[in-house]
């Protein structure tokens, strides 16, 4: 178990994930049809063409499902209790086949959860940046964290 417990995590710690992860199309369109989603941005090249972007873009829910996923080895593999949420979710710049994701994770905030002592109640802003640095995702998680056994 790679995770931090609720009492290892300090407020204004950053975390500079060394996993990174290089999209492909395969992640893309697997991802979009798993999900149902039918947006030819997506899917379909000829349309991406025309779009602003020139050419498909991924999926923006992968972007975010990946940048957080970067972050779990470090700091919740095996000591989160689950997500509460997900606030100020932004995409200043589009995903594209072939990009590489690196990922750092900030503690914005901590409290003690006041309904179960054995746990805490963490806000980590997540940011994800492509090869070239630019930003490509920014949240903030709300994350029900446990707290170190007693021994």
């Amino acid at each position: 178990m790679t995770g931090k417990y609720y009492e290892e995590l300090q407020v204004g710690e950053v975390y500079r994930h060394a996993i990174s992860r290089t999209v492909s199309e395969m992640d893309n369109v697997l991802f979009t049809t798993l999900t149902l989603n039918p947006q030819p941005l997506h899917l379909d090249e000829e349309f991406g063409k025309r779009s602003i972007y020139g050419t498909r873009i991924v999926n923006s829910l992968f972007t975010l499902g990946l940048v957080v996923g970067i972050s779990v080895s470090d700091l919740t593999l095996g000591t989160t209790l689950g997500n509460l949420g997900f606030e100020e979710v932004r995409f200043p710049a589009p995903v594209r086949h072939g990009d590489t994701i690196y990922a750092e994770t900030e503690v914005i905030s901590k409290r003690e959860s006041k309904s179960r002592p054995e746990a805490g109640i963490v806000v980590f802003e997540h940011r994800g940046r492509n090869q070239n640095d630019e930003l490509v995702c920014r949240c903030r998680r709300v994350a029900y964290m446990m707290r170190a056994p007693v021994e």
